[in-house]
């Protein structure tokens, strides 16, 4: 009986994970519906500066999903894509708020218990 051959099936899964982990992350969705798509900031980044280190020269620029483009056609046929269409459908919701995320964990404070009454200890003892 001769040596069976190892098995190589999980040299790939490795480094496909591996290259997730350090690949260049992008911006987030509050970091565009807060900061980027501001009427002021928007338009600086409309109308970018000559950039020689990026695609394009810094001037075909997506706003809503923080991307550089090397043609006018190209950023016109993202324009009409199901990518960018998706993403400007997940901006139109509100982003999500500390106070909002403290709720959630049950740390923050309940709207519906500050507007209630108090009432005494039940037992209608009176104070002096």
């Amino acid at each position: 009986m001769g040596r069976l051959r190892r098995s190589r099936t999980h040299h790939a899964q490795r480094d496909v994970h591996r290259a997730c982990r350090t690949r260049a992350r992008t911006k987030d969705l509050d970091q565009i519906q807060l900061i980027d798509l501001d009427p002021k900031n928007r338009a600086k980044l409309e109308a970018q500066p000559l950039d020689y280190e990026k695609p394009g020269l810094a001037q075909h620029y997506c706003v809503e999903c923080a991307k550089y483009f090397e043609t006018d056609q190209a950023l016109n046929s993202h324009w009409r894509s199901k990518v960018h269409k998706r993403r400007c459908k997940t901006l139109r919701e509100p982003v999500y708020t500390i106070e909002e995320a403290e709720r959630a964990a049950g740390l923050g404070r309940d709207e519906r218990r500050a507007n209630a009454p108090v009432l005494d200890g039940g037992e209608g003892v009176a104070m002096n």
